[in-house]
């Protein structure tokens, strides 16, 4: 939508194909954040930098993947492209002053300024689109509304311990239920449903058409060159002509069992994995370029963004895959192996916290882990899909999501974890939580650890005893949020081969194009931040706005001469 929008802002004619039967994919079911530095929105907040710091941290993040060549068209362009949306569409977006960069005390790193998250936006706005726009997911909305990320958890999680947090929740639930008597559905739109809303309001201003339903099968590819793509529409083959370009954004491969095995080395047989994201997202995009002569760079560290998730069951019986966030880095919970030991800073970011994990793992057997905690964290915060008090807890402890034992003993053996470490873990662990430290693992040392702590729990927003039975413990796998591995692009976001040369008529962004992050996770929106802005930049380039490129080389090639 970010190219589509670009391009038609520049008088091209658009049109955006959507294999699903609703609109925004993975971004809308993200938590909205965008990760760019630089922008206007920072220096509002008086928060000034250089790109030369915002380079450094990701050649440190990236390390041997880093590629200066996109690095430095994103950070030059990724402020331009904010200061057009916010100006020119209906995408706002809100910053807060501090969201740290999850490794902020790295080269480079920040405590604030970088992440931003879309503005909530009216669904009513869409008018009769809004029914087309995906939900959010499941596990992460309370009576099926989308909490806003910052401030509203916090009044949501306070509401039994703050009149002033009582008073939002009973406007916010009240709204939300009269939205869904006349509407159906809520129509505060926030995070990522907010973000994908915002886009499709703006293209549909445009007069962009968007089909639903339409999966590109294959591309019109003559003489070398993209000419369009054939889709399926209404159970006929539609032939598209592109006079100048196609852009493929079909959200990576989190569902693409056979790119799974490949690049998985958790999933052998490539089910060895819980992703969040949508299942539609099933490597189409990848696969259309390859057809083309494209190249998908596999030489990553992490194919993915990682992120525990446990399996939920819905109401329906349905699985759900509920990715854990913030829940790990909150006083009183810690996590450990089958082995009944902790081996990382639960505070630690999702895609860290993963890693760690199988190598904990790697004594052979199941890659995964339990969130363990006492009761009174457990009400006070929630852990998982089980939310905090008053909500109910019965059908997670029936259904067997949710494990309890009357002593720290009987939750091992419910668990499947050596009873005798796990007591001896939670009696160390105690000792120095008492105290607020964790000279283990040092959770709540780190910028981001304290920022998804308790602020208002002292001396350590991270860590508390784990002592008031009964126990509780979730457990987690490996899951995605999106993938990393895709397309090899260039600077424009054009596709190329695997010697570099880019194919005429076609580009990629979002996460069909190979992350500029290069296997890593440096802060909150690394993935939407990128797809704005070269969704931004490919605009750009298809309509002609940016630099010629024959020209600058030539330029280039004299100056070198």
């Amino acid at each position: 939508m970010a190219a589509a929008i670009t391009a038609a802002s520049a008088g091209l004619k658009v049109l955006i194909i959507e294999k699903e039967p609703r609109f925004g994919g993975s971004t809308a079911r993200s938590g909205g954040w965008l990760w760019i530095p630089g922008t206007a929105l920072a220096r509002v907040q008086g928060i000034h930098e250089t790109l030369d710091e915002a380079r450094a941290y990701l050649r440190h993040e990236a390390g041997d993947s880093y590629n200066g060549e996109r690095v430095d068209a994103f950070l030059a362009h990724g402020p331009e492209a904010v200061d057009f949306f916010t100006a020119n569409t209906e995408v706002q977006f809100d910053m807060p002053l501090v969201f740290p960069d999850y490794h902020a005390e790295a080269a480079g790193g920040k405590q604030g300024g970088r992440s931003m998250v879309a503005r909530p936006y009216d669904g009513r706005k869409l008018g009769a689109h809004v029914k087309d726009l995906a939900p959010a997911l499941p596990e992460l909305t309370v009576f099926g509304m989308m909490l806003g990320s910052g401030k509203e958890i916090v009044h949501f999680m306070r509401a039994t311990r703050s009149l002033a947090s009582a008073w939002y929740v009973a406007k916010r639930l009240s709204r939300h239920f009269l939205d869904v008597l006349k509407h159906g559905r809520g129509m505060t739109l926030t995070n990522g449903n907010a973000l994908a809303g915002r886009l499709a309001a703006s293209a549909f201003k445009l007069g962009i058409p968007l089909w639903l339903n339409a999966p590109a099968k294959s591309l019109i590819i003559e003489d070398g060159v993209v000419k369009g793509a054939v889709v399926q529409r209404d159970g006929a083959s539609v032939r598209v002509r592109a006079a100048r370009a196609v852009v493929l954004a079909a959200g990576g491969f989190p569902y693409d069992i056979e790119r799974r095995k490949q690049l998985y080395a958790h999933a052998p047989t490539g089910v060895e994995h819980y992703s969040p994201s949508p299942s539609g997202n099933t490597g189409d995009g990848l696969r259309l370029a390859e057809s083309a002569g494209g190249s998908v760079n596999t030489s990553l560290p992490n194919a993915a963004a990682w992120v525990p998730v446990s399996v939920v069951t819905r109401k329906d019986g349905s699985p759900g895959y509920m990715p854990h966030f913030i829940d790990r880095a909150k006083p009183g919970v810690i996590a450990v192996t089958r082995n009944g030991r902790r081996f990382t800073n639960e505070g630690a970011s999702y895609h860290d916290f993963v890693q760690d994990m199988v190598r904990a793992c790697q004594d052979g057997g199941e890659i995964c882990a339990w969130l363990v905690c006492d009761h009174k964290t457990l009400r006070k915060y929630g852990l998982g899909s089980a939310a905090p008090f008053p909500m109910p807890i019965k059908r997670y402890l029936r259904t067997g999501y949710l494990l309890r034992g009357s002593s720290v003993a009987e939750l091992a053996q419910r668990a499947g974890i050596d009873a005798g470490s796990l007591r001896q873990t939670v009696e160390a662990f105690n000792a120095e939580a008492r105290l607020g430290r964790d000279p283990l693992h040092g959770k709540g040392s780190k910028a981001y650890n304290r920022y998804q702590g308790d602020a208002l729990h002292g001396p350590n927003p991270c860590v508390a005893p784990i002592e008031q039975g009964p126990y509780y413990a979730i457990k987690v796998m490996i899951g995605d949020i999106g993938t990393f591995a895709g397309l090899k692009v260039d600077a424009e976001g054009r596709v190329t081969d695997a010697g570099g040369a880019a194919i005429d008529g076609l580009y990629a962004v979002g996460n069909d194009a190979c992350s500029i992050m290069g296997g890593n996770y440096p802060g909150a929106g690394i993935t939407l931040g990128p797809a704005l802005t070269f969704g931004y930049i490919a605009g750009r380039s298809i309509a002609g706005q940016l630099a010629n490129r024959k020209t600058a080389r030539a330029a280039q090639a004299e100056a070198q001469a």
